[in-house]
């Protein structure tokens, strides 16, 4: 009598699964190739099995930012507010650089999710534990913007400088047009790769800019600054 062999037993289609794949598909294509489709494909099943975990596109990427946001560190235990706010933004920059399409993706969603809440929560209980006022609280976050999650948008993507040779000079015109412009681009040897300018450390620039910020936000701390206290200055 024939042995009977025993049906291959596939791995349960999970939430937490098709999100996974949809991240590692786009980590790997791009996100603008990911569709439905693709990554029912990677998964080896129908399409229509993946909507019984997402009910739509739009539900998948909110999915895949919490898959991203699930691989920043949590906050370091009795650290002072400083330090806790920086390690928390420099862990969330690691996560968000490790996925170049998840800050497209988070930029591009019309509300927050309730994972994406309680990051900006913990951001927000830093600084109110810390000492911060409502008030100077409200306008830190207005003030740290994107750079809460570690992302910068910079106002250009590339150096004023048209030619990509290292060291290559700018045109003559516009160096007499446009000369701070000019001196500055000049001033560092450059390499490529960088969202700043071809060659600028990225790292470095946003944590100078992430420190900046945060002294200030001390500073005013420690002077008790309140906007009603802006305005009656701005009223004399």
């Amino acid at each position: 009598m024939a042995q009977q062999t025993e049906p291959v037993r596939r791995t349960p289609l999970t939430r937490d699964r098709v999100l996974r794949a949809a991240v590692a598909l786009a980590d790997e294509t791009g996100i603008e190739a990911l569709s439905m489709r693709k990554l029912a494909q990677e998964l080896g099943v129908v399409p229509m099995a993946l909507y019984k975990h997402v009910a739509n596109k739009e539900q998948l990427l909110d999915g895949m930012v919490d898959v991203v946001m699930s691989e920043i560190d949590p906050p370091a235990p009795g650290a002072d507010w400083q330090g806790a706010v920086r390690r928390r933004v420099l862990s969330a920059r690691r996560a968000f650089l490790g996925h170049p399409w998840a800050a497209q993706v988070l930029q591009s969603r019309t509300s927050p999710t309730p994972v994406v809440l309680a990051y900006m929560d913990s951001v927000i209980g830093m600084f109110r534990t810390g000492g911060f006022s409502v008030d100077l609280t409200h306008h830190v976050m207005h003030a740290l913007g994107s750079r809460m999650m570690g992302i910068t948008q910079e106002l250009f993507d590339a150096s004023p400088n048209p030619d990509p040779r290292p060291g290559s000079a700018a045109p003559q015109e516009d160096a007499g047009q446009f000369p701070y412009v000019t001196e500055l681009a000049g001033a560092v040897a450059h390499d490529a790769g960088s969202v700043v300018g071809q060659g600028c450390d990225d790292q470095f620039e946003f944590e100078f800019a992430l420190n900046l910020l945060l002294d200030g936000f001390e500073r005013l701390r420690q002077q008790g600054w309140s906007s009603a206290s802006r305005s009656r200055d701005n009223g004399r």
